[in-house]
């Protein structure tokens, strides 16, 4: 029935025979389950000889396990009364023994305290003035769904978070599968753009335990998820928490689950690895992830446990039986099962594989049906611990037949001796080489197939990835370890900072090689020829490529870890900036009428997936945003961050500066009464795009000061004394007005209206404060006194005042203590300029105020309301949140770029 492996491969290869199986194959059989023999619960909790080996694998992140324990009864595993929970809570300290010391960590049967929903209802004042907008968003809807496109933003089904989410799977813009912490597939981004949030029932681990003299002792679906409906997988058994307890970490790209089965006295310890690696851009956009299984057997008999991959085609919505699919092995240094099928219009293959090692018994499943009752594969594994298909089989030299839909199955048997250990390692990997955007105008190469492509691609990535991955996880290690050994950080930054960094490669990313057009375009050093293209979604539900006054906060981390992917990113926007759209459409907002895109000016965004990024920019269609104070302003202020990071690097100066040179002679034009500030227009034009400011305004002229100084400086780098000199006396005469018209002894004023709300305390009103002096510039462009007063103030306001000080920085207080609900945005938190405000709390030597505005995000989100691995845009103290899964909140990175520079790391 099955091969044991005798040795293991050197090589990425994977030739040799194939088998291949279509649905014709699909058992239907609807019996029931075997008894599974009871073995007699006496889990005493004291680990075997080999019981300790965990902590001597150099891949081993964790410290090493407890040799105590505490005694377990089976009345337990269900609850009951506080002395049972006491004592399954002393287990569950034992358990952390196995995680790393850091990370996002939780119970399997963890429920969030608190429910957060997106329905949030806007003042009546708002109200009544969107009623015009609300009619052009109504026309602008109905339009998109008649074309069979998604609006670019859809406020008639917000998401709600769904609470479940961990360490996703996958490298950087070739697509994830998202990860549940209970064990779930969900969340899937295969198609450029669109993430689909669906768990997929039939891609489960099955558990399954025998004795030595081959009795089935335990069998479950290793997730504590629901039975699906109707008859779909009836036949397997769902109930793992009845026997089965369990503990969670992320700490990404990595994750670590514990399965803890007191009647067995056994523990399975499972590690998620994906290859994302700072400064590495080969292996970080490969779309694999690999399961390191570690099986400890504490008990006085040998026990066989099989563990079984099982996946299906889709992504389990509704698009999945719209394509075809079939099935076939491979066999070389890896023993794979892939699965081919065509979705939404795109070749993709996903593969399971695992190597062959000694001691490890493989065997597949090519054809299992995932709406069937899955009684066939169900008992296989019951009665034999195996699948049906072996590696040592031949091939079947049948044509496959395609299916609408199928689900195939890898499966590992390891012996597990009594009081010893046992591991083993699979991949899944995936395949989609060519993608298009809904336009299909274009077809692109995700970066990854410069090393892999071809039929067989997805299984060669699998066996690479298993052969790569404890050097990934070395590379991993060092990176963090910097981090998280450092005494002064506090233990939450530690796990804040790593997992906030899901969103790079989870963010609807894409991540493509440029054509040969488009190469032929380019001067022989621009960077896209070697590191292609890059593009992230504002947010799961905000579907826009790059938005640029988002991706300013956001790119903190990648310039401080990908650096080669912000300049490529500078490159394209350095270059759209110059182009000129002349396309007349309707803004929803104002009902005016205006060009897409007018030049010398900064886009909004690189284009909408529906449509055709880098093709058609400026998707938003809220505001004209030529008309935006910040966009410019953001792109100067990035071109300097960067030219000091990248090590004075004069290259990309010199190619950046005449696109600054532009841009900020648009932006001159907004100074429309010579005072040297710029005004605003009355209208929501910068990135709160709800939050209407009038002439001078902190939030603007903040930015406009600093990229004047980014200005002087870099001119005078550059040898431009003309223009170092313009730059120089624009900046004094900014500096001079903006005193005199926004600071009021505590702060800056919000802006320069009538209304009593001028006076909001806005926490983001040092904005460009914030982005020069972790940039590294040494001159006083504000006064030093100054920063440091207005600080103090929206610690005391913004901060303390709000929430009792546990979550985060509100927008907008008023000076009497009362939150700003002058419009929606105001009296929203938002973790991404909440970030921006801790790390200036930190450059200002004010740690502890920077760290606590900081926790009380990471708190809120991650422990209380189950918003871990999907922080969105905005939080509200009345308990919802809006745009889930958001890209601003990698601004966390910029704390740690100040704590750096205050401690001379």
């Amino acid at each position: 029935m099955t091969n044991e492996t005798e040795e293991s491969g050197e090589n990425a290869g994977t030739g040799g025979p194939s088998q291949s199986a279509s649905m014709g194959s699909l058992s239907q059989d609807t019996g029931g389950s075997p008894e599974i023999e009871k073995q007699p619960s006496n889990f005493n909790g004291v680990p075997g000889s080999n019981s300790s080996s965990l902590s001597h694998d150099p891949s081993w992140p964790g410290t090493a396990m407890s040799q105590t324990s505490t005694k377990i009864t089976k009345s337990h595993c269900h609850g009951g009364e506080n002395g049972e929970q006491q004592e399954r809570s002393s287990v569950l300290k034992t358990l952390n023994d196995y995680l790393p010391k850091y990370g996002f960590k939780v119970d399997l049967d963890h429920r969030f305290p608190k429910k957060w929903d997106p329905y949030v209802i806007p003042p009546l004042g708002m109200v009544m003035e969107m009623l015009l907008p609300g009619v052009r968003y109504l026309k602008h809807f109905i339009s998109s769904i008649l074309k069979s496109k998604k609006p670019f933003i859809d406020l008639f089904r917000l998401v709600s978070s769904k609470c479940m989410y961990g360490v996703p799977l996958g490298g950087i813009g070739c697509g994830t599968i998202g990860r549940g912490f209970r064990g779930e597939f969900c969340r899937f981004q295969m198609t450029p753009g669109n993430v689909d949030f669906n768990t997929a029932a039939a891609d489960q681990f099955i558990l399954t335990v025998r004795s030595e003299a081959g009795k089935t002792l335990l069998q479950k679906v290793l997730s504590p998820s629901s039975r699906p409906k109707g008859r779909k997988l009836s036949a397997w058994d769902w109930q793992c928490n009845s026997e089965i307890q369990g503990r969670y970490c992320g700490l990404y790209p990595r994750s670590w689950t514990v399965y803890d089965i007191p009647r067995l006295q056994l523990r399975l310890i499972l590690r998620q690895v994906s290859p994302v690696i700072p400064g590495e851009y080969k292996d970080s956009c490969l779309p694999v992830g690999v399961f390191v299984w570690t099986v400890e057997n504490s008990s006085s008999q040998a026990l066989q446990v099989s563990i079984c991959n099982t996946f299906k085609n889709g992504t389990g919505g509704p698009d999945d039986v719209k394509g075809s699919c079939w099935s076939e092995t491979r066999c070389g240094d890896s023993d794979a099962v892939m699965l081919h099928h065509t979705y939404r219009g795109a070749d993709v293959t996903y593969c399971l594989a695992a190597p062959r090692q000694t001691g490890v018994k493989t065997s597949v499943c090519l054809a299992l049906d995932p709406n069937g009752n899955g009684a066939e594969l169900w008992k296989s594994l019951q009665t034999t611990g195996q699948l049906q298909t072996t590696f040592s089989s031949p091939p079947d030299p049948a044509t496959p037949v395609p299916v609408s839909e199928l689900a195939v199955a890898l499966n590992c048997e390891v012996m597990v001796p009594a009081g010893g250990t046992s591991s083993f390692e699979t991949a899944l990997s995936w395949d989609m080489p060519v993608v298009s955007f809904k336009a299909r105008t274009r077809q692109h190469k995700r970066r990854y197939t410069r090393w892999f492509s071809g039929t067989d691609a997805a299984a060669a990535i699998a066996s690479y990835a298993l052969q790569r991955y404890r050097h990934w996880e070395t590379q991993i290690d060092a990176w963090q370890s910097t981090i998280l050994d450092e005494p002064k950080l506090p233990e939450f930054f530690k796990s804040a900072l790593f997992n906030q960094l899901y969103y790079v490669a989870d963010g609807g990313t894409v991540w493509l090689d440029v054509d040969d057009d488009e190469a032929s375009s380019f001067p022989s050093h621009d960077p896209r020829l070697e590191y292609g293209r890059f593009a992230y979604l504002e947010s799961h539900e905000y579907r826009m490529y790059n938005t640029y006054d988002v991706h300013f906060y956001a790119s903190w981390a990648l310039v401080m870890l990908w650096p080669e992917l912000q300049r490529v990113l500078q490159y394209d926007m350095a270059m759209f900036s110059m182009q000129e759209d002349t396309t007349l459409r309707t803004y929803i907002i104002s009902g005016n009428s205006g060009t897409r895109k007018a030049p010398n000016t900064v886009p909004h965004d690189i284009g909408d997936p529906e449509d055709e990024p880098f093709s058609r920019i400026n998707a938003y269609i809220a505001h004209d945003v030529k008309g935006w104070r910040d966009l410019n302003l953001k792109f100067i202020l990035q071109v300097y961050r960067d030219f000091k990071l990248f090590g004075s690097d004069m290259r990309y100066l010199k190619d950046m500066w005449q696109t600054c040179v532009a841009v900020m002679e648009s932006s001159s034009k907004f100074d429309t009464d010579g005072d040297g500030l710029i005004e605003n227009s009355g209208t929501a034009d910068q990135t709160f795009d709800t939050w209407v400011m009038h002439g001078p305004s902190a939030y603007c002229c903040s930015l406009w000061l600093a990229a004047l100084g980014a200005m002087e400086e870099l001119a005078d780098v550059l040898g431009c004394g003309e223009e170092r000199t313009k730059y120089a006396q624009m900046l004094t005469k900014a500096q001079t007005s903006m005193e005199k018209k926004l600071w009021n002894g505590s702060y800056y004023n919000f802006d320069s209206c009538d209304h009593p709300h001028h006076l909001t305390i806005m926490s983001d009103q040092l904005v460009g404060h914030w982005y020069l002096s972790l940039s590294g510039n040494n001159k006083e462009v504000f006064k030093k006194a100054h920063v440091v007063t207005a600080l103090k103030t929206m610690y005391e306001q913004n901060v303390m005042k709000f929430c009792n000080g546990n979550m985060g920085a509100v927008n907008g207080m008023k000076p009497d203590g009362e939150v700003d609900c002058h419009t929606v945005q105001s009296q929203e938190m938002w973790p991404g300029t909440a970030f921006a405000l801790a790390a200036t709390f930190i450059k200002e030597g004010m740690l502890d105020e920077g760290f606590r505005t900081a926790e009380g995000i990471y708190n809120t989100t991650y422990y209380e309301t189950g918003l871990a691995y999907d922080m969105p845009e905005a939080l509200y103290a009345t308990g919802h949140y809006r745009a889930v899964g958001y890209m601003r909140p990698l601004s966390v990175w910029s704390m740690y770029r100040a704590w750096c520079l205050v401690n001379n790391k």
